[in-house]
């Protein structure tokens, strides 16, 4: 098991915005986009002060999985193991950091 399949804290620390239209080219399901303003939407539950996208199951740091992981939109894409966004989210949540990974 990879340590993204293990972790998920980045699904829990952000809020996931894209443009609205992303949702509907990927297949999004409307369940799991939220409206932001008319141009922006982002995955449900991550705009909040306390995020958790509703895509994410299972327990941070143990054992997580998305729900919509083929259709997830680029912000989600762009996140890379052990990358500044990584880091400060494995911290938010009071797991280690982990060495970037080389593409």
């Amino acid at each position: 098991m990879d340590e993204c399949q293990r972790c998920g804290a980045c699904c829990a620390s952000f809020r996931v915005s894209f443009y609205w239209a992303e949702a509907w080219s990927r297949g999004l399901p409307d369940l799991m986009v939220e409206k932001v303003n008319p141009q922006m939407a982002c995955m449900a539950g991550t705009n909040h002060t306390d995020p958790r996208c509703l895509a994410l199951h299972g327990a941070i740091g143990d054992e997580v999985r998305c729900v919509v992981y083929g259709m997830r939109p680029e912000p989600c894409r762009e996140v890379r193991a052990g990358d500044d966004k990584c880091r400060d989210a494995r911290l938010r949540h009071g797991l280690a950091p982990i060495p970037a990974l080389s593409e």
